[in-house]
């Protein structure tokens, strides 16, 4: 009753598969953004950095004071001051190389590995407000929260993105469902003259376009994790497209899209093929 083949099944297969392999590239570039942000923050989190400004005679005074303040901390792992090359690294991407460190009065920097308890921040800069006055203490919290912001935006962005491609499915199905029912008109009407019900003749549309749904979807998510899985990854360290894929566990989130194509493409030829039927009626 419901034509196999036809411009219906080539707009549904397509759309079908088109959006699952969206699908599946928006899930994972969400997954991966959401690891880079996490990453992030778990590193901020282990780590603290204290600047000492003092005039050059006053710090080594004051770098030998503070030294001693942080082994004398509870939850303080392990300190190191900077030396002047890993500062000169620091600022070479803004100053270029040639930048004449030796002659600057930059402050004095020392990097703080935390336990895993952490250190009491509030009653280390009272201390270092005591003991050394020209020391100031970041804990990385102004820099943590923004990034685990952005993890959590990104997770919704990707639930959006995924209710966006869900509903452009519905829609292409529900034009392609309607074209196709519009098209059957005089086969409709034989069979309602043989006593064939609207749920029956309904049914057999919506067989017909979730399955359509089902392979094309099927086909897109496969292409996607292809693609995916054949791609060459950048490392971990250089930037927010490193890990662009799926790992472990996650691969088996992907194959969730060709259910919910399957969902889709049932409600939206359900409800298309009652309200023609019934206009029709």
């Amino acid at each position: 009753m419901v034509p196999a083949s036809g411009y219906t099944a080539l707009l549904t297969g397509a759309t079908a598969a088109a959006m699952a392999f969206l699908a599946v590239f928006a899930l994972a570039l969400s997954l991966a953004s959401g690891r880079l942000a996490d990453r992030w923050s778990q590193t901020l989190a282990q780590t603290a950095t204290l600047r000492i400004s003092a005039p050059p005679s006053q710090m080594t005074a004051q770098t030998a004071a503070v030294l001693e303040i942080l082994r004398t901390t509870p939850g303080v792992a392990s300190v190191r001051v900077l030396e002047s090359d890993e500062q000169r690294a620091l600022l070479e991407p803004w100053f270029g190389p040639d930048l004449p460190i030796e002659a600057l009065a930059l402050p004095r920097l020392i990097e703080i590995i935390e336990a895993p308890d952490g250190f009491d921040p509030v009653g280390l800069r009272m201390r270092l407000a005591a003991e050394a006055p020209g020391a100031v203490l970041d804990d990385h919290t102004r820099w943590r929260r923004p990034l685990v912001q952005a993890a959590d935006a990104l997770r919704l962005l990707a639930l959006g993105s995924i209710l966006l491609i869900a509903g452009a499915l519905a829609a292409m199905v529900t034009l392609a469902a309607s074209f196709s029912l519009a098209a059957n008109a005089q086969v409709i009407r034989v069979l309602r003259l043989v006593g064939a019900r609207d749920a029956f003749i309904a049914r057999a549309f919506v067989r017909r376009f979730t399955l359509r749904g089902l392979v094309g979807a099927s086909i897109g998510t496969a292409a996607g994790m292809a693609v995916l899985a054949l791609m060459p990854l950048a490392p971990a360290r250089d930037g927010v497209f490193s890990g662009l894929g799926f790992s472990g566990a996650d691969w088996l989130l992907p194959l969730l899209i060709p259910p919910l194509a399957v969902l889709v493409a049932w409600a939206a030829t359900r409800v298309t093929a009652f309200r023609v039927l019934r206009r029709e009626g």
